[in-house]
């Protein structure tokens, strides 16, 4: 590696305010950091192999968008994918939809994930409810696997049937999905915490062979059985569909539950009997077969239903675990996630590196704020992932990790969902670990839609307050203008202006013209991935990502991002959260906002005065809310985003077509009234 990177890596221009320019440099990597990183290995073999010089991140970025070939041929090698690349590795880079990557390859992704059957833990896992962890090597991983496996063969699952998990983040789900994977079904799932409605929203279209369902789960200190909504479900099915699948239920909430109520359903340990003994098939199949179906939010409508392939998820998705994230066989991985949510099948990656993963199921801030990272402290967690929403909330809540449990193994914490605000990056190296620690923060950002990240974390990089470091290696992202012109240093729509390995192979159901599909990405800059995410690359190259570009507020033609009014907003004592929207009047757009206001603070005339100061000061006068109105909740998605668009319906009078999709729907009645004082 030149020393290049090196120094400018350790010491990024900083002054001793710790700026560069407007920047605020909160933590910058070591020499002795940088020098053993698996990115600072996969870039000095790539100089060998191909002559090129890469000084920096930029550097070494550009060359894996302009070799675009060369790179992602070069990535499955040191990722080690368990199959053949074949001669081809993409037919066409620039058809978008379309291109076929390592049409000749093979790769078993359940081989991947299960390589090195040895006596290391593979899995950690708890639920609220219990107290002690439960272990599982990845040689009794790679044996459940195997009896998962037969156990579905004899039920008749094939290749292309659909298995679905009504399940909580428990080990079961992650061998029911390898399982499938290796008879080459499709996976897809949700959390139990989903209505019926909303599971069948998702799962009616799939026809589902099996499903693999819990009795309960626990919640915030209440245990919740499940077992009647899936009936509810099943009953459903076979009425919409014609039959209900073969139910197989997991006894996550109590070890003694029975499958009664449920049709045609057996319990866990009696199904996975009828395959024990028998190895997984972990022969590798084509690259582009289908693998996930995931679904969008889907708070406008139905769910977009979306097919992904195992290889082209496998590679990004070890991509970033291992280039981006640095994971090795020395870590330990937690992503605070739902099996509803693409987190979990990107914690289920983690597997393929090596590392251990730990599971966790319940509350976040159950019994305290400080509960999962006394947690992580037990289990020995390295990467610690969770959501900006958590850490704003333990902000608010005047959390002091640090002090509650040893955090002093957390190397990096990764955030999603939502952007990640300045206050959050400042509470980080404040009340979790300091500047001076080895502790690195990423802020990362992609989508259901490609099951991965279009920007995040970059190992040679400093953190810098309020930014994410870097697209990803092998994704051409640019920001584009309305006129469709990449621009530098201006909000504007995330683009990605080449194909990716993760890119869906299509909308299930759609037709054979993909019209669904193309239109949901591909219609706003023709051949180009349009994203729906509100963006700016700096001068200095970071990357700042305001909110989606759909909820995009638009006063006196002047485009603004949620985000940056949400920075200014929840940084006041008085309120807890808030949520605002852009409503249309007399040919413009005027900005509203709704807070939560924290307990005992009441909405009054100089409150409303304060928060509008803070606003124009903290942004521009465009920023300030024509109305402010306190309500006493903020509506989320059930994956932990807030709803714009759900709000926004509410207010205009239209129908909010599927609540089941909020976690909390009752929250809109709140929004019905917005015009009254």
């Amino acid at each position: 590696m030149p020393p290049a990177i090196l120094a400018r890596a350790v010491d990024p221009l900083a002054g001793e305010c710790g700026t560069i320019c407007t920047m605020t440099v909160l933590w910058h990597p070591s020499e002795e950091h940088l020098a053993d990183l698996p990115l600072t290995r996969f870039a000095r073999q790539m100089e060998s192999e191909t002559g090129h010089c890469f000084e920096d991140y930029a550097a070494l970025h550009a060359w894996s968008v302009e070799e675009a070939e060369d790179f992602w041929r070069a990535a499955w090698s040191f990722l080690d994918l368990q199959g053949h690349p074949g001669s081809t590795v993409i037919d066409d880079l620039h058809n978008m939809p379309g291109a076929l990557w390592f049409p000749e390859g093979n790769v078993s992704f359940a081989g991947t994930i299960l390589r090195e059957a040895d006596d290391r833990i593979a899995i950690r896992a708890r639920g609220e409810h219990q107290t002690q962890w439960r272990t599982i090597s990845r040689s009794e991983l790679h044996a459940m696997v195997g009896a998962a496996a037969e156990a579905m063969r004899k039920a008749g699952v094939v290749k292309g049937d659909r298995v679905v998990g009504y399940l909580p983040n428990i080990p079961e789900t992650i061998v029911a999905m390898l399982a499938a994977s290796t008879l080459g079904a499709i996976w897809s799932s949700c959390s139990p915490d989903f209505g019926v409605r909303g599971v069948l929203d998702r799962f009616e279209r799939l026809d589902p062979k099996l499903l693999v369902c819990c009795d309960g789960y626990a919640y915030g200190g209440k245990r919740i059985d499940s077992r009647m909504r899936t009936a509810e479900i099943l009953g459903a099915l076979e009425k919409s569909v014609g039959h209900a699948p073969q139910v197989v239920m997991v006894p996550f909430l109590d070890d003694g539950a029975t499958t009664e109520g449920l049709p045609n359903a057996v319990r866990w340990d009696t199904f996975l009997a009828g395959g024990e003994g028998v190895p997984p098939d972990l022969t590798p199949a084509p690259f582009g077969q289908p693998h996930y179906i995931m679904f969008s939010s889907g708070t406008t409508g139905l769910p977009k239903c979306i097919v992904q392939s195992a290889g082209g998820v496998l590679l990004n998705q070890l991509k970033e675990h291992v280039l981006h994230c640095s994971l090795t066989q020395e870590d330990n991985l937690f992503y605070f996630t739902t099996c509803g949510w693409m987190m979990w099948n990107w914690l289920v990656a983690g597997l393929g590196t090596g590392a251990c993963i730990t599971l966790y199921d319940g509350n976040p801030m159950f019994p305290d704020p400080n509960a999962l990272w006394r947690l992580a402290e037990e289990a020995g967690i390295t990467v610690f992932g969770t959501s900006a929403k958590y850490l704003a909330a333990l902000e608010q809540m005047d959390a002091v990790p640090n002090t509650a449990a040893n955090t002093s193994k957390v190397r990096l914490i990764l955030s999603t969902g939502s952007p990640l605000i300045d206050e959050s990056f400042d509470y980080c190296y404040r009340s979790i670990r300091e500047p001076e620690s080895d502790m690195s923060l990423a802020s990362i950002s992609g989508g259901t839609d490609l099951n991965g990240c279009f920007v995040g974390g970059v190992p040679w990089s400093s953190v810098v307050r309020g930014e994410i470091q870097g697209p990803g290696l092998g994704m051409a992202v640019r920001v584009y203008d309305p006129q469709g012109q990449a621009v530098l240093n201006e909000m504007g729509e995330l683009v990605c202006e080449q194909a990716f390995p993760s890119m869906p192979i299509g909308f299930w159901g759609d037709d054979q013209q993909q019209s669904k599909y193309r239109a949901a990405y591909f219609e706003k800059f023709p051949g180009v991935w349009h994203h729906g995410d509100f963006m700016m690359f700096t001068e200095e190259g970071g990357i700042r990502i305001t909110g989606r570009s759909d909820a995009t507020l638009n006063p006196g033609g002047v485009r603004i991002g949620t985000a940056e009014i949400y920075r200014v907003v929840e940084a006041m004592d008085e309120v807890a959260d808030s949520i605002v929207i852009g409503r249309p009047t007399d040919g413009d757009v005027e900005v509203m906002l709704f807070v939560q206001l924290a307990d005992g603070v009441i909405m009054d005339e100089a409150l409303t005065k304060r928060i509008r100061g803070e606003i124009r000061a903290g942004c521009t006068p465009r920023h300030v809310p024509a109305h402010v109105k306190a309500v006493p909740d903020i509506p989320y998605t059930i994956s932990g985003k807030k709803v714009e668009l759900a709000v926004r319906c509410v207010v205009l009078g239209e129908d909010v077509k599927n609540k089941d999709a909020l976690k909390n729907p009752e929250a809109l009645i709140f929004y019905q009234d917005a015009d009254s004082d």
